[in-house]
């Protein structure tokens, strides 16, 4: 790729009809509604393996003139998580929340971890006070399926050129389910271990939103 561009993959149920929009998607999503892409070709398709005429889209990103924010596995991003997944209504609100919700809306573009369905139960955990900020973070981190680049804006959009749309075979997700069901194993493995090592460390959902 030339500087300042990124190969990015979208997994898609069926096919992309007409341009691009940012609208299309659900507001709530990982990070309310937007464009979401992956780095990764099998991280694209095992989201889409299961459906019959699912198929990968290729990317190119241009990065230039755009404001873009990342995010990483920290107490920011699991909440922002949770506020666009519709689990913080007791606290939207809350200074802290309304102050990090208009960071990821000042941006064109966010990368930040993948929050599966999985990964957010983790997170649901952490708001219900189940668990504390510091278990959370490190369940969460036991289970990394990468980053994502979701596009916020049309002027972000834009940025994004088509390259290639990808059909899969049924042996091809085949392999990618079986895959996933196998990260998915271990990554289970892996957050028991994280919940004990990091029992009472960290402070709880109401401690931080005092």
């Amino acid at each position: 790729m030339d500087k300042n561009h990124k190969l990015l993959f979208h997994g898609a149920k069926s096919r992309i009809e007409g341009k691009l929009d940012i609208h299309k998607s659900r507001t709530n999503n990982d990070l309310g509604q937007g464009f979401y892409t992956g780095e990764r070709y099998e991280q694209a398709i095992s989201f889409i393996s299961g459906f019959e005429k699912s198929s990968v889209y290729i990317f190119d990103f241009k990065e230039e003139g755009l404001k873009g924010k990342k995010y990483n596995v920290n107490q920011e991003w699991m909440m922002t998580i949770a506020y666009y997944r519709g689990a913080l209504e007791e606290y939207e609100n809350h200074p802290i929340i309304k102050k990090l919700i208009e960071k990821s809306c000042d941006c064109d573009y966010i990368i930040a971890p993948i929050a599966d369905n999985r990964m957010f139960q983790i997170i649901n955990s952490f708001i219900m006070g189940e668990i504390t900020d510091e278990q959370c973070k490190h369940c969460l981190a036991a289970t990394n399926l990468g980053y994502q680049y979701v596009f916020k804006s049309d002027k972000a959009i834009k940025s994004l050129k088509m390259l290639e749309r990808c059909y899969i075979s049924e042996k091809e997700k085949e392999y990618y389910k079986k895959m996933r069901n196998s990260d998915a194993k271990l990554g289970d493995d892996k957050v028991k271990l994280a919940r004990i090592k990091y029992r009472g460390k960290g402070r709880y959902i109401d401690e931080i939103l005092k």
